[in-house]
Order: C-alpha cells, then sequence, then structure tokens
C-alpha cells in the first residue's frame, strides 16, 4: 500500500465511526493521521523498513496508528476497518459523499428511512420524505438533489494526485520485467485530467505472456478481471482498474496516440485522416493495406502534417486551430515558477513555521514566497487580526534583512465577507506586500451576490489576486455560482490576477477556467496553499492543469521575479 492507500484506509475509519456515533476524538485522530499522510514526503513503507527510524517519529502518530500503520502495510488490510465494514452496507458509504451530508446526517437516512443507496436516497428526495426528518427540512433535501450527481462521480474517479502514485508503483515494477522493451501509461491520466476512472498501460515485448505474468504478479493487485493473449486487466486498491496491452514496437506509437486523445481529438484525427484517404487505429497509420506510420506519435501526427501535440491538450477543444495557424503554444513547465504566493504556517492551521517554510522553498529553488495566513474571519483557523498581523509581518521583516537571494513577502489571505467588503481593514492591508481575497462563508448565496462580492473585492486597490476562484471541492462540493465573465472583465479592469490552486482536491480555476482568462488577458498565479512543507509539492499539479487550459510560461505571473511581479500587479513599495 501506497501513502494515499494508508490515508484513504484511516478516512474510512473516521468516517465509518463516526456514522456509528463513536467518540469525536478518535474520529478525529484517524482523520488528522490521514491529513498528515497524504502530505508525507516520503514512503511510509521506507520509514517502516529503516531499522533507525520508527513510524512515531512521523508527527501525530502515536503507537496504536503506528501499529494500525503497519498492519497495513504488511497485509493490505486493517481487521478493525474490515469489522466495521461488514456492520456497514457498502452502499451506505456513497451516501457520505453527497456535499454537506457527512456521516452523522448518512447515519439518520440509513436508521430512519432505511436507506442505502443513493438510488434510494434519490427517491426519498423526490417523495419528499427526507425534509420531514428532524435537522434536514426542505433546503437540505434540494441540496441533497443537487449533490447526487457528484457523489456518483467520486465513486468511480480517484483525483490525479492519487492515480498518479498508483501509475508510477505500477511503472517501477513492470520495469522490473526484462521483457518490457517499451512502457507508458496512456489515457485521461496521460492527458493530466484532474480525475482519473482508470488506468490504460502499453507495453512493447517481443514476449507479452513474460510482461502479462509480471503484471499479474504486481504488489497490490486485488483481482485480475480478464486476461488474453495481449490484453489483461486487473483491479488493485479502491477499486482502480488497470488495463494492460502489449502491441508490437512499430504500432506503439500509434496505440500510445490512439489511447491517449480524448474521443473527440482522435474523432477529428480520424476525419482528417479520411479526407486524405488515409487510415488511422491503434495499429498505425495505413495507406490501403500498407502501414505508413505507427512506430512514434510524432510520425503518426505528421502524415497528417500535424506537430506532436502535449497529452494535456488532446481534448479536441483548440489544438487543432492552432496548429493550422502554427501558434501551438509552448506549455508552462515546472521548471518555469519562481515564487509560490498562498501557504499558511504555524500561525494559523498551517502545520510548520515560517522558518521552515522558508527553508523548504529554499530547497526547491524558489526565489520568492508569500505568507498569506488566514485573516480573523476564519476562527476555525485562528484567524489573524490586525495586530497579530503586524507582528509576523514585523518578524518577516527581520527575516527579509538576513536573507541573501531570497524574499518573503509580508502577505494574508483575506476573507471576503458575506455580506461584502474584506475581514481586514485598508490600513492594515497597505502594508501588505501581498493580498489574495477568498470566499469561505456564503458560499449558497445567490449568483448575483457572490459574484458581487468579489467584483468588489478585485476593486479594492490593495488586493492583488482572488485565491480559488470557484470555491469547488473536486467529487466533494460543487463550485458556488459566480459570473465568471464578470470576474474576468473585473479583473482586466483592475489589473488583478486570479488564482490557480494547485492543491489536487481544488485545481481551482479550472482548465476550461484557465484558458478563458489566458483569452481575457489575465495572468494566472499558480500556487500551493501548502499547510505544510511536504505540500509545496502540489505545484506540479497546478501546472498540468494549467497545460491542460494551454498557458504558456508568459501567461503565468509568478514565473517573473518578484521585481518583476510588482510592476505587473501595479503596487508600490514592498
Amino acid at each position: 500500500m501506497n501513502n494515499s492507500d494508508v490515508a484513504a484506509a484511516f478516512d474510512e475509519l473516521g468516517d465509518l465511526l463516526e456514522f456509528q456515533g463513536a467518540n469525536p476524538f478518535r474520529v478525529r485522530a484517524y482523520r488528522n493521521a490521514a491529513r498528515t499522510l497524504k502530505d508525507l514526503g516520503e514512503p511510509l513503507a521506507k520509514i517502516a523498513t529503516d531499522p533507525a527510524r520508527k513510524l512515531t517519529d512521523i508527527a501525530g502518530i502515536g503507537d496504536d496508528l503506528a501499529e494500525k500503520i503497519g498492519v497495513l502495510l504488511s497485509t493490505g488490510s486493517l481487521p478493525q476497518l474490515e469489522e466495521l465494514r461488514a456492520q456497514t452496507p457498502a452502499s451506505v458509504l456513497a451516501l457520505m459523499r453527497i456535499p454537506g451530508l457527512g456521516p452523522k446526517k448518512a447515519a439518520v437516512l440509513f436508521n430512519e428511512l432505511k436507506i442505502q443507496s443513493l438510488d434510494q436516497l434519490r427517491a426519498a428526495c423526490e417523495a419528499h420524505r427526507v425534509q420531514e426528518l428532524k435537522g434536514f427540512g426542505k433546503k437540505t433535501e434540494e441540496t441533497i438533489l443537487a449533490g447526487l450527481p457528484l457523489a456518483s462521480q467520486a465513486e468511480v474517479r480517484m483525483y490525479w494526485a492519487e492515480a498518479d502514485e498508483v501509475a508510477q508503483e505500477i511503472l517501477r515494477q513492470l520495469r522490473m520485467c526484462k521483457s518490457v522493451e517499451q512502457l507508458e501509461i496512456a489515457g485521461s491520466y496521460r492527458r493530466g485530467r484532474e480525475t482519473v476512472g482508470d488506468l490504460d498501460v502499453l507495453a512493447v515485448s517481443s514476449q507479452p505472456g513474460e510482461v502479462m505474468d509480471a503484471f499479474a504478479a504486481l504488489e497490490g493487485r486485488e483481482a485480475t478481471l480478464a486476461r488474453g493473449d495481449t490484453r489483461m486487466a486487473i483491479r488493485v486498491a479502491r477499486g482502480l482498474q488497470v488495463d494492460l496491452r502489449v502491441v508490437p514496437a512499430e504500432s506503439f506509437g500509434a496505440a500510445l496516440q490512439y489511447f491517449t486523445g480524448s474521443k473527440a481529438h482522435n474523432v477529428i484525427l480520424r476525419s482528417m485522416a479520411k479526407d486524405r484517404g488515409l487510415k488511422i487505429n491503434e495499429y498505425g497509420v495505413y495507406r490501403g493495406e500498407k502501414r505508413i506510420a505507427g512506430e512514434t506519435e510524432e510520425e503518426v501526427y505528421a502524415t497528417l502534417d500535424l506537430p506532436w501535440f502535449p497529452p494535456e491538450l488532446r481534448e479536441a477543444r483548440q489544438e487543432f486551430q492552432w496548429a493550422a495557424e502554427g501558434k501551438l503554444p509552448k506549455l508552462i513547465e515546472l521548471a518555469d515558477i519562481r515564487g509560490d504566493l498562498h501557504m499558511h504556517t504555524t500561525d494559523t492551521d498551517g502545520r510548520a513555521t515560517l522558518d521552515e517554510m522558508v527553508a523548504a522553498a529554499r530547497r526547491r529553488g524558489l526565489k520568492y514566497i508569500a505568507i498569506t495566513d488566514h485573516s480573523k474571519r476564519v476562527t476555525m483557523a485562528r484567524g489573524l487580526d490586525g495586530a497579530r498581523l503586524h507582528q509576523q509581518w514585523d518578524e518577516i521583516e527581520r527575516r527579509n534583512a538576513k536573507l541573501d537571494g531570497f524574499r518573503v513577502l509580508k502577505g494574508v489571505e483575506v476573507d471576503i465577507l458575506e455580506k461584502g467588503g474584506l475581514d481586514l481593514a485598508d490600513d492594515v492591508l497597505v502594508r501588505a506586500d501581498w493580498v489574495v481575497a477568498s470566499v469561505h462563508y456564503g458560499q449558497n448565496q445567490p449568483r448575483e451576490q457572490i459574484t458581487k462580492r468579489i467584483v468588489e473585492a478585485l476593486e479594492n486597490p490593495y488586493v492583488s489576486a482572488i485565491a480559488h476562484p470557484t470555491g469547488r471541492l473536486i467529487n466533494r462540493r460543487k463550485a458556488y455560482e459566480v459570473d465568471l465573465e464578470a470576474v474576468f472583465q473585473a479583473a482586466r479592469e483592475h489589473g488583478k490576477l486570479l488564482e490557480l490552486n494547485a492543491n489536487p482536491a481544488r485545481l481551482d480555476l479550472d482548465d476550461v477556467a484557465c484558458a478563458a482568462a489566458k483569452r481575457h488577458g489575465i495572468p494566472i498565479v499558480i500556487s500551493t496553499d501548502a499547510h505544510s512543507t511536504e505540500q509545496l509539492g502540489v505545484m506540479r499539479y497546478g501546472i498540468i492543469q494549467a497545460r491542460r487550459g494551454g498557458l504558456t510560461k508568459a501567461d503565468v505571473a509568478n514565473t517573473r521575479s518578484w521585481p518583476e511581479m510588482k510592476k505587473l500587479i501595479g503596487r508600490k513599495g514592498a
């Protein structure tokens, strides 16, 4: 099991315990442990097998949790979790994925109405039986109905970041097979979609049976679903299906293209081939019965006078138009990023100190960061009032006096209040180098009201950017209603930026909105929203999302030095 698998097991333990009404402290312990393990910068298995180290060295992991981690790593399961699963119908877990429902209300639905599935819940809502329950009401019933599609999707798709852990482990193990000559993972994973439903593995080998034997012996395989001469399907942790195809070398490029491109992208490609009297499929490019290309993706595209498309662009949006005009963009890369402008410390809800965040950022090669702890409105995160914020900024100024070749920006994540306006006064914000404004409360307000709040924030002279502009949590919470066109217009008019939050649960803005911002000429800032030193590594997920939106180095503000950034946002001083 990898770190995400162990974290998922602890998250599920927490949900099932809360569903059963267990002690809240036990529930919180498992959830805190899950969050810690998701952020851990090295494999748990490596720590567990190192004689000089202990799992209890990990912050927040005591003897009991360490023992459970050890059991999961060695056996792939946990008796306590299996026992709780046996006591709770598996279909009930789907109820907990509905935004705003949670284990406690799921338990009420199960105990009072005997609801065990999403279909049963939909029927109960449509019959208005749910609103009659104590603590629910008509509005809750409407919210449940609106969240059902999201819960259905969450059952079958995982975050790209989680799928990447599985994919890299599969590649590592299969590369140990001497019969493997080439190996890639295609599909939506290679295109960098924010969620992944399955994995498509392509291999070249003259001994396909040996490769499939290695595939069948993968550590972490839970079941074999099908096996043929050159194809095989297995299921791994958390129900993820992995399909293997072994192809000849002369067809590898054609197969990689075919199984990577979206359906719409491939339809256009086949139509273009047909117009030229050619045929394209997963085996190659054919003129009549003769194969004229297929060994590499580049030669497949070249038969149609097309450039090689970065996988992230293969969605049949603008890539073919760009190619026809000779304007295919050179997409942004992780190495282009020079600063990270959204992160938290132990002064609010972060898990690392200012100095620890600075040291970690410098190790990653960054040249500047902004410390953007929460403002006072976010009471659950011990948000900062003006006095505490000034104390933090005094500390930052003292650090900057000693730092060489690195800059810490005095920042804050200021809340956009439900009634409009900001959580901190202008006479506080004037001292900041960087201010990100965000909506944390009142996310169910009407579209016009939320849009007005964000536009007003963009009009504030001290606001630099809007953080996670639509408030979504992938598979967990829909974006709030907001007129993004009005937000784009206000950002452009006032010279402000919009954030692409790189947290894999957010990736907000999404790829389509990033492309729209580019059309409006609005620079995007890709930030990690890190709450620990390990979370600084999520920047790569934001880069993938930006590439899907067609963004280049020039489209992303924090590829610039800080002096260049200051000019971009029109700030003075600092």
